[in-house]
């Protein structure tokens, strides 16, 4: 959830630091804090605004920011509501640390109260404070509960630097996810970094060093990057190489990667908004996420991380999906597709439920596990129960490097590129042509498609990019629509087959970003009490494309249209039917039901974000939400 940069080095800190906040402003906004060691008096300063980023901005306006180190932080509130005593960083009690920390510390109260009867005295409400605390006093005590540090392996090994080493013992007593980074005001040169379940990345420069919670902040000034672990401690000092150290005392030799990102790609290029940037760069995304992925001669699908697991996914039982939010409706569009093509039975689960209902998951089940960011925390919860259970566990992810990649045999990236926009887009239409490519392939290995459909299916999922980006051309024509129902108070959202989870999806999108309440439903689940809220005032949206179930979509349409309701249709081109019928329609190109989804989803976007603009919503960043959901 929360944004987390931090910099050591030569330069100034307090640019890098801004600058890298605000592309990570996405994960959480607020409020914004950052902390420097003052180059005149060593000493910690602290700035720290309820708000975003610009607040904090404007805030520090004229202040002193000289310092070669620093930390920054943009909250999403979990602990205590947002205001500058709750934002971060966080100082310890004598003021000599400082501490940013993302994720959720579970056993925080019982933490806080052992350090409050030693006399601490906290600020916050935040499980953050507790744990900056909590270093301070192993530092300065030793382990809480222990009275002899000689009786703790951990304490017993070569390190020097004792606050290195209390970091390392104090998360030993942490429950729950963290990424944090530390600094100390004696030792200007240097940063401590940890993480676990909450993703943390070290950028490495020419005597100096970047640490955020992605990529985004560091691209502009090296491509070399570490990602720690899970229970991993770094050390980074500006004239040596990061030194880590898991939290039981483990030396670990760091791994280098390069990144693949560009500056390009995490900026507007001209548009408005990320999310509008993100919308019309579908057509791009999906032909990336099909590169080198069908052979142009045979037409056979490659997919490099499915591989050396395909004979076991063709004898399973079943496949088990699990995803949250947007990821979720995409599993249920995959669910559609591998049962109809590939026949193998599909469940799709909320990540967040699936732990907690007990499962029974065998050793013959697949678990695949669909996340933009790689970083749910439901998710990846989940994915550890199916692992201890032994089932194969595989991953659709957007990020390189990110946890679910780590934490799962195989898997398939989906090369939608850095998406910026709270309100997924780009992440939605290349998680379901991936689902599509496994279902193709599944169907290949198991004979359940003929040649000549097959054929045909590879051929209308080449040619869908170049659909969507004629189905583009209609914004203009969108945004009239929009205008005549910004200011409605409820929408609701049907489709049938594999188009029910784009009303999901569509209804969704218009809650994130323009906070009108709308519903998704199945066509037919209408008449079973959502058409007692139709009325003159309720607009409905319906997706009536031809080859899904469609005179049963029209008579679903008549039943709307018989008590008032204002109809907004998606419909195939050439449609007259439902032109008849419909208020406004909206027209697709031609094509299979396979990949209707991919083109019917895109006028839902563009509507919700037209809709949005016109409330003067932040599409970007909408109110409460946060584009990478690292807490239970």
């Amino acid at each position: 959830m929360c944004g987390i940069v931090a910099y050591v080095g030569n330069r100034r800190a307090f640019p890098i630091l801004i600058k890298g906040l605000q592309r990570l402003e996405y994960r959480g906004y607020d409020s914004a804090g950052v902390g420097l060691i003052n180059e005149d008096n060593n000493n910690i300063v602290t700035y720290k605004k309820a708000g975003k980023v610009d607040d904090l901005l404007n805030y520090i306006a004229k202040k002193n920011t000289n310092s070669t180190i620093g930390i920054g932080h943009t909250r999403w509130a979990t602990h205590g509501p947002p205001n500058e005593e709750n934002s971060h960083p966080h100082s310890s009690s004598d003021g000599k640390y400082s501490l940013i920390h993302n994720g959720i510390i579970e056993n925080y109260s019982s933490l806080k109260k052992a350090l409050e009867e030693k006399g601490y005295v906290f600020k916050s409400d935040t499980d953050s404070e507790v744990l900056m605390y909590l270093i301070e006093d192993v530092y300065k005590n030793g382990l809480l509960g222990y009275t002899d540090e000689n009786k703790d392996p951990k304490w017993n090994d070569d390190d020097d630097n004792t606050l290195y080493k209390a970091i390392r013992i104090a998360l030993n007593e942490v429950i729950g996810a963290y990424a944090i980074v530390v600094m100390d005001q004696d030792n200007p040169n240097e940063l401590y970094a940890a993480r676990k379940g909450s993703p943390l990345v070290i950028g490495i420069g020419n005597d100096e060093y970047f640490v955020a919670s992605d990529a985004s902040p560091i691209i502009e000034y090296t491509d070399k990057v570490i990602y720690l672990e899970d229970n991993e401690v770094a050390r980074i000092n500006k004239s040596q190489k990061v030194e880590v150290k898991t939290i039981s005392n483990e030396r670990k030799l760091p791994y280098v990667q390069k990144l693949e990102q560009t500056l390009e790609s995490i900026e507007k290029g001209g548009y408005d908004h990320f999310m509008l940037k993100e919308i019309f760069e579908q057509p791009k995304s999906i032909i990336d996420t099909l590169r080198g992925r069908i052979n142009p001669k045979t037409n056979d699908i490659i997919l490099g991380g499915l591989k050396d697991h395909e004979s076991k996914i063709i004898k399973a039982d079943r496949i088990i999906i699990i995803a949250c939010g947007t990821s979720w409706h995409a599993g249920l569009i995959g669910e559609y597709l591998i049962e109809d093509l590939a026949r193998i039975n599909v469940e799709v689960e909320y990540a967040s439920e699936f732990r907690y209902k007990n499962p029974i998951i065998n050793k013959k089940d697949i678990i695949i596990a669909i996340s933009q960011s790689g970083e749910t925390a439901d998710t990846l919860a989940a994915l550890e129960l199916a692992k201890e259970k032994g089932a194969l566990t595989l991953g659709i992810c957007n990020v390189v490097g990110s946890s679910i990649t780590r934490a799962t045999s195989g898997g398939t990236y989906t090369h939608a590129g850095p998406e910026i926009g709270v309100a997924s887009t780009k992440a939605f239409t290349t998680q379901v042509t991936v689902l599509l490519l496994y279902a193709l392939r599944l169907s290949q290995l198991r004979k359940t498609v003929d040649r000549e459909n097959y054929d045909h299916l590879i051929k209308e999922l080449t040619l869908t990019p170049y659909r969507i980006k004629k189905l583009l051309e209609l914004n203009s024509e969108i945004e009239k629509i929009a205008k005549q129902f910004k200011n409605a108070s409820n929408f609701l959202y049907l489709g049938r087959g594999v188009n029910f989870p784009i009303a999901l999806e569509g209804a969704l999108k218009l809650k994130e970003i323009s906070y009108i309440h709308a519903e998704g439903y199945p066509a037919a689940e209408m008449k079973h009490g959502p058409i007692a809220l139709i009325d003159e005032e309720m607009p409905i949206v319906v997706i009536a494309t031809r080859k899904n179930n469609y005179e049963k979509v029209v008579s679903n349409i008549q039943e709307v249209k018989a008590r008032g309701g204002k109809l907004i249709a998606i419909v195939t081109k050439g449609d007259t039917e439902v032109k008849s019928i419909a208020d406004y329609c909206i027209e697709i190109p031609k094509c299979f039901r396979e990949v209707a989804p991919l083109l019917t989803i895109i006028p839902l976007q563009l509507l919700s974000y037209h809709i949005a603009l016109m409330r003067n919503c932040n599409v970007d960043q909408p109110r409460n939400l946060a584009k990478s959901v690292t807490v239970e």
